[in-house]
Order: C-alpha cells, then structure tokens, then sequence
C-alpha cells in the first residue's frame, strides 16, 4: 500500500514543482514588428507628375528591377517632368535597349538624399548606372541660392529640380525640367565661344586749339614792267576815239562841242 501510496503521490508531486516554473516563464514575448516596404517607385513617380518617364522604366526589364531593389537599401530619383520625356522622346527613340536602361539609371542614385541634404552634398555623384571605372555615369549636383541643379558635359544647360514627390528615408523622389543626359551617350556640349578681347582705350581729349601749321612761303608778284617809250600820237588819238566811242551819248555830245570849239579858235 505504501509503494502504492507513493506511486499515486509521485505525480502529484511534479505538478506541484512545474506549476510555479511555469507561471515564472509568464505569457510569450511578441516578436517586433516588421519595417514597412518601401514604396513602389514607378507609381509614386506616375502619381507626382512623370508617367511618362514611370512607363519608360516600366518598359525596361532591367531598369524596373534595378529600380525596385535599390528602394530597399535608399535611393534618390531625379525624374523627368513629362513635357520634359515628350520633348526628349525622339532621341530615346533612337538609342540601343543598353543605352536606353542606362539612361533611365542614370536618373537615380543609390543614397537617401533628402531635400536638405542635396544642399549639402554638391559635387559628383554616382548613378544607379556606374559599374566602376568602365562605365562613369556620373552627374554634378549644383546649389544656387534656394535651387537645386544636375549638369553633365553633354548638356549645356543643367536640369532644375522643381519639386518633391517622395521624400522619406529610404526613398526621395524629385522632378526635374528636362532629361539628364550622360556624355557616355551623347556627345559632350560645344565649348561656350570665347570672350571679345577689350577694345583698345580710347584717346585722350583733343585740344580745342587749332593746330599750328608754318605760313606757306608766296613768292613775291612781279611788279610792273617798266616803262616804254609814249606811244605814237596816232595811236592816242586811237585811243581817244575808243574812249569816246565807249562814253555815254552825253559825254559824246560834250566832246564834239569842245572839239568844235577849239577849231573854230584854230581858224580865227
């Protein structure tokens, strides 16, 4: 009975020493809750304004994968405007499969960079599209005053980031007025033209005397030619005549009365 007794008692016993090791353990821990997913990247970009360039990517097997798996880790989209993807859409046309996924990356960069940030991190930057130093991709992010700009040397002007679509870590999402182009497929901008060289200085003032110039040396007239012996008496009689000739009627009159006069004493 004893060993009976015993036998009944021994799980009892266990019960008994389980019980409070178990109330000690207390209810189950809840495991932490899991990081939200990132956003999807092309419908954020359609809904702030670039469907245009969201249907590009969407399009290219390798960009849209790329582009997805990068909002994991951070990434930083300056996406073009869609006037901006319709104005560029005749020169996309024109690239191979390769170029177009490349162009495509090369709006993105593989860093969280908010709004505040980018004025803080001017310089190169690489691109979803680097793979080393076979293949640079890179742009030069640019501050002026309050605006934001990405130049390349394949484009004279630089892309102006005009708003924000997206910006929570790890996923910022800009638009920018045109398509960022990189010089591994387009060819680098002309060279801007020289500047004129300054004109020469000018003159001093003129004096506003007239300037002296020496007389001219006029040789002197020859004076008159001496004088000759008197002419004949014919030829002053010659010239009386002329004279009165030439005279007004009057004078004439005058000189015949005297001429007759003076006959007239010459016969008394």
């Amino acid at each position: 009975m004893r060993r009976l007794r015993l036998a009944a008692a021994a799980p009892h016993g266990v019960l008994l020493i389980l019980l409070p090791l178990a109330a000690a353990a207390g209810p189950a821990a809840k495991a932490p809750a899991a990081p939200p997913a990132p956003p999807n990247v092309t419908t954020a970009m359609a809904k702030g304004g670039c469907k245009a360039f969201a249907d590009l990517i969407a399009a290219s097997p390798d960009a849209s994968s790329t582009y997805q798996s990068a909002a994991g880790g951070g990434i930083t989209v300056f996406c073009p405007t869609d006037d901006a993807v319709r104005a560029f859409l005749p020169r996309y046309k024109n690239l191979t499969a390769d170029g177009k996924a490349e162009l495509l990356l090369f709006h993105a960069v593989p860093v969280y960079y908010s709004r505040g940030s980018l004025k803080s991190n001017n310089g190169v930057m690489n691109t979803l599209a680097t793979d080393g130093a076979a293949k640079n991709y890179n742009f030069t992010v640019q501050n002026e005053g309050d605006a934001v700009t990405i130049k390349t040397a394949a484009s004279g002007d630089a892309a102006r980031v005009k708003s924000t679509v997206v910006d929570a870590d790890p996923v910022a999402i800009f638009t920018v007025d045109a398509v960022i182009e990189p010089v591994e497929l387009f060819k680098p901008a002309p060279s801007p033209a020289p500047a004129p060289s300054p004109a020469p200085a000018a003159d001093g003032p003129k004096s506003s005397k007239p300037a002296h110039h020496p007389a001219p040396v006029v040789a002197d007239a020859p004076g008159p030619a001496a004088a000759t012996d008197s002419p004949p008496a014919d030829q002053k009689k010659e010239a009386k005549k002329s004279a009165a000739a030439g005279a007004p009627p009057c004078v004439r009159w005058f000189a015949a009365a005297l001429a007759a006069v003076a006959m007239a004493s010459t016969l008394a």
